[in-house]
């Protein structure tokens, strides 16, 4: 266990590596890194932002996001009970401090994530400091420095913490396109929506010794392959090893390394051609003009927890089943080009009312032969870099593509990891933000954190009645929120899972009704259902500009920012 950075008043502290007792002072001179064993300590942001920054050069950014509980989350305290004490025992607004500074002379903007508010949870107000601070970036032509601690998307906040991932990605993709440098440093933990969106997919990652960085954490993978995990497992050192970082950096170098980047950026930036781009406010009432508002969904929905139990149905149809029904012509493509072929996830050529589009989806089965042999549509690294070769092929060839979501997330094994699976989704996520085609995505059952939203950052987003979307299982939410794993069907109805909760919310266009009771019980009315869906939000597609999607799209998710949810919040 790592130890944490001893707090104001305390002469000695005991090192959470050899378990030496250190003078305070003498851990403070070494920067909280232990003399004897090198173990080093987990910072507070504040105290980050001292040892990286010049002196007296960090500005925050002007403006606060709002306060927000989208979803009015109660587990067994209620979420604006745990903001508050989170913000009495921290002094911080929130789980990162952003704004601008110098280090070594060189301008940049900071991003700096603090483990200590909430496990440095990524949720809409974090998403939207983060994002403003790249716009910030953006607007004053300097890079961006993001030092990351967290240990994912904030469960309290549903979806729409989800949706941050794709919010913050796109930001960075702007810098991407022009030209400004951005670099992540890892700090321990880094673990998932985070470290697979903004904390991999900058231009450069650093590792600070000692860190830990992986989509899943250890305790889930052990549950769920019941593993032991190799020695020094999602390490530093293990990342370096298996080619995830750039460089892995002591915290007494870190400044001095960044210095030398920035310094390199500067050299290398030669005069903006561009013209000057505003920052985007979200606007705090209402949508960009360019996208529909959701439909208004005045059935009264079903039990969360029935739904989630219909989604994971066996014998509800699953991508090569539409794509037999709902499609024609379908000719399956193989492989990453880099040496696998998951078999999760499948994709392909087909037309839809005579027009050529890449289908591209996650594939589970209804034996239990099948399921297994598909990894229950749990997609590898290999799956989402299938995924992403495809699409951009469909770009190339000026397809439009379409996806089917179907996986309770990504595969949290050993070897994916190794395999760079955050790495894996974060690229996804980032050039479905850029990618110049039209990009429908259909929610047919479960959709599942971070392995569901790299396929599902789209022009339009589509639910099936009774499909479901979290950030996170219910079993997951109830094990880390409550007493027991019981509390399941509680978590389900606390995360607004459901697809009339996600309409509602704005992060789902419309919802596909299914034949009664469901869609396994009339799969040819399900598939005619989901094909007169996609084109109805396809066509409308087809004649709009590459540049005007790709601005549309990245409007759609911009405003699930913590101005849009405040908004939403106050309105109900």
């Amino acid at each position: 266990m790592t130890a944490t950075a001893p707090r104001e008043g305390e002469l000695w502290s005991r090192c959470g590596g050899c378990a030496s007792l250190l003078y305070r002072k003498r851990l403070r001179r070494n920067l909280d890194v232990c003399p004897e064993c090198g173990e080093h300590a987990r910072l507070a942001a504040p105290e980050r932002l001292r040892q990286l920054v010049d002196p007296e050069s960090f500005t925050p950014l002007p403006d606060r996001a709002a306060e927000v509980d989208p979803i009015d989350f109660v587990d067994v305290l209620s979420y604006p009970h745990r903001l508050s004490a989170a913000r009495a025992s921290t002094g911080l607004a929130e789980a990162v401090v952003c704004g601008t500074a110098t280090i070594g002379r060189h301008p940049c903007a900071l991003a700096v994530m603090d483990f200590r508010f909430l496990g440095g949870s990524l949720g809409a107000a974090v998403g939207e400091l983060i994002t403003r601070a790249a716009e910030r970036a953006l607007e004053d032509d300097v890079p961006l420095v993001l030092v990351t601690a967290s240990g994912g998307a904030r469960m309290q906040e549903g979806a729409l913490s989800l949706m941050q991932m794709a919010t913050v990605s796109q930001a960075i993709a702007a810098l991407r396109e022009a030209g400004l440098l951005t670099v992540s440093v890892l700090t321990d933990p880094t673990y998932g929506g985070v470290a697979a969106s903004f904390a991999t997919n900058t231009d450069l990652v650093l590792a600070e010794s000692g860190a830990r960085m992986g989509f899943a954490g250890p305790r889930v993978i052990r549950q769920v392959t019941g593993r032991e995990l190799p020695e020094g497992f999602q390490t530093a050192a293990f990342l370096l090893r298996h080619g995830q970082v750039d460089m892995v950096v002591p915290r007494h170098a870190l400044r001095g390394r960044l210095v030398a980047l920035l310094a390199a950026a500067r050299a290398g930036r030669r005069p903006a051609s561009r013209p000057a781009v505003p920052r985007q406010e979200p606007a705090p009432a209402a949508r960009p003009a360019a996208v529909a508002a959701p439909p208004v969904v005045d059935a009264a929905p079903a039990d969360a927890w029935e739904t989630v139990r219909l989604a994971r149905n066996p014998g509800r149809p699953t991508t090569l089943d539409y794509l037999d029904t709902a499609f024609e012509g379908f000719v399956e493509l193989h492989g990453d080009r880099l040496g696998g072929d998951c078999p999760a996830v499948v994709g392909g050529l087909a037309r839809l009312d005579g027009r050529h589009l890449m289908v591209i989806g996650h594939q589970k089965g209804h034996t239990t032969g099948e399921l297994v042999a598909r990894n229950f549509g749990m997609a590898s690294p290999a799956g989402h870099r299938k995924a992403l070769r495809l699409m951009r092929l469909a770009a190339r060839l000026g397809l439009p593509v379409v996806t089917l979501v179907d996986t309770p997330g990504a595969d949290p094994g050993v070897g994916a990891e190794e395999q760079g699976q955050a790495a894996a989704i974060a690229e996804n996520i980032l050039s479905l933000s850029m990618l110049p085609t039209p990009v429908v995505a259909v929610i047919t059952g479960e959709g599942g954190s971070g392995g569901a939203l790299a396929l599902a950052v789209a022009d339009r987003v589509l639910m099936l009645q009774h499909a479901v979307y979290s950030v996170i299982s219910p079993e997951g939410c109830a094990a880390i929120l409550w007493p027991d794993r019981g509390a399941a069907p509680q978590a389900a109805r606390a995360l607004r899972l459901t697809a009339p909760d996600l309409c509602r919310l704005g992060v789902v266009d419309d919802l596909v009704p299914e034949p009664v009771p469901a869609a396994h019980h009339d799969p040819e009315a399900a598939a005619r259902a989901l094909r007169e869906a996609v084109l109805a939000h396809l066509l409308p597609l087809l004649d709009v500009p590459p540049a005007t999607l790709v601005r549309r799209r990245r409007q759609r998710f911009r405003r699930f920012g913590a101005a849009r949810a405040g908004a939403r919040a106050g309105a109900r």
